[in-house]
């Protein structure tokens, strides 16, 4: 089977590509710990050919489309944010073309809350693509992370987004606040009742920064070890998210994202009488492949070149 498309999530630290045929299956994939941080300014086209130029040649005519932080200010080339509500017409529309009708990028996707603007690059085609694996035009996703993105789609196109800095907030209390020196040195032991006691922890009243200070207390006697004590604060940590994004007991929430993550959200959702589907890292390629299709309806694609 022929490739359709050449599908790259390029992100801060990391990128993965796949070829994919017209239905978004993955025929072949790659990736490479060589993201944003990794690229000197200048360089980015000559990482794309280092890691994606075989495919390229062995493929002269297949479009290749690039999501993530390729397309950030500090990227290859700034994509617009496409202002929501959005879906993956306006997602079309927005592409920068760096190589007419062969190479784009796709833009990021922004909202304003309260006259504040929130943003996202790489997690639209994620969104998008978990739709299309679940077959819903509408429902609230969570997409857990550095910085998770809680999303709202509607008739297909997303309409609400709201950040959260869960995942970073994390790294820094886990390796640079006072916290760290009651931890592991890695998270490979996962004991789901001292999590369960952080995201039901984070519903009381005292609030985050109060509930914190007993990750360091119970340690200091001797009521939990390091591995309970990460678990706690991980629950912490995500139960606060849950807590401010307040999904409705009843409802349900499409979670994307690698395994392990994805499962304690679902977890803390369930606590909360939430359901939750996972969708795992196909989400990308699902959702390139999608924004891949409509671009086959347009006429000349590279007439939109920026």
């Amino acid at each position: 089977m022929d490739p359709a498309l050449l599908a790259v999530d390029w992100g801060t630290t990391a990128l993965r590509g796949a070829l994919l045929a017209a239905d978004g299956s993955v025929l072949a994939e790659h990736a490479a710990p060589r993201g944003l941080l990794s690229i000197e300014p200048g360089g980015w086209a000559a990482a794309f050919e280092a890691e994606f130029g075989a495919w390229r040649r062995a493929h002269p005519t297949i479009v290749s489309l690039l999501a993530g932080m390729v397309g950030s200010r500090q990227g290859w080339a700034e994509a617009s944010y496409c202002p929501c509500p959005a879906g993956l017409d306006d997602l079309a529309d927005g592409l920068l073309w760096l190589q007419p009708g062969r190479l784009a990028i796709v833009p990021g996707a922004r909202v304003e809350n309260d006259g504040r603007p929130d943003v996202m690059r790489g997690e639209e085609t994620q969104v998008f693509g978990a739709l299309e694996h679940l077959g819903l035009g509408s429902a609230i996703l969570v997409l857990p992370g550095t910085h998770s993105k809680w999303v709202r789609v509607a008739d297909g196109r997303i309409v609400a987004l709201a950040t959260h800095m869960t995942g970073e907030c994390y790294a820094l209390l886990r390796r640079q606040s006072i916290l760290a020196r009651t931890l592991p040195p890695d998270d490979d032991t996962w004991v789901p009742e001292a999590f369960d006691r952080g995201v039901a922890q984070a519903q009381q009243p005292g609030g985050l920064l109060h509930h914190l200070f007993s990750v360091r207390t119970l340690a200091l006697f001797e009521r939990q070890g390091p591995a309970e004590a990460a678990c706690q604060l991980s629950g912490l940590l995500i139960g606060e998210e849950l807590r401010a994004a307040a999904p409705a007991a009843g409802s349900a929430v499409v979670v994307v994202g690698g395994a392990a993550l994805a499962m304690r959200y679902q977890r803390a959702l369930a606590g909360r009488g939430v359901a939750a589907q996972i969708v795992g890292a196909e989400a990308s390629w699902l959702g390139l492949a999608a924004l891949a299709r409509r671009l086959q309806h347009r006429a000349d694609p590279g007439r939109r070149a920026a």
